[in-house]
């Protein structure tokens, strides 16, 4: 057992996938994808597993006070759309392939990503 756990932590406007396993017509969560998207590979299927915070949004107030009486804030993020459990339809090229404890993902950033998938609540 390794005495220091690692966490694998996504940043940016960037979401964790893992891959669906197979080439078939109908995903998992009952999507057709045309032969031709399937046979070059132009785009794949996962279930994402962690998003990054989303992209920083600038803050309006940090120049209304002097330099010595700023406050440390925290950081606001513009949220993204993904969400863990989501599955997503994303362009392959724009996909990272990673290895994480013998685990296969990949890492795409959410422009990538064209269709999510989300179980009604």
């Amino acid at each position: 057992m390794d005495p220091f756990p690692k966490e694998l932590i996504v940043v940016g406007d960037r979401v964790l996938i893992a891959p669906e396993d197979g080439d078939e017509q109908r995903t998992r969560v009952g999507l057709y994808l045309p032969a031709t998207a399937i046979d070059s590979l132009a785009v794949q299927t996962g279930r994402i597993i962690a998003t990054g915070p989303g992209d920083p949004l600038p803050d309006p107030t940090a120049f209304e006070n002097e330099p010595w009486k700023i406050e440390e804030r925290t950081a606001k993020h513009r949220p993204l759309q993904a969400r863990a459990g989501d599955h997503a339809i994303f362009f392959r090229k724009a996909a990272v392939e990673i290895t994480f404890e013998d685990k296969v993902y990949l890492v795409v950033p959410l422009a990538a990503i064209l269709v999510l998938v989300r179980d009604a609540i």
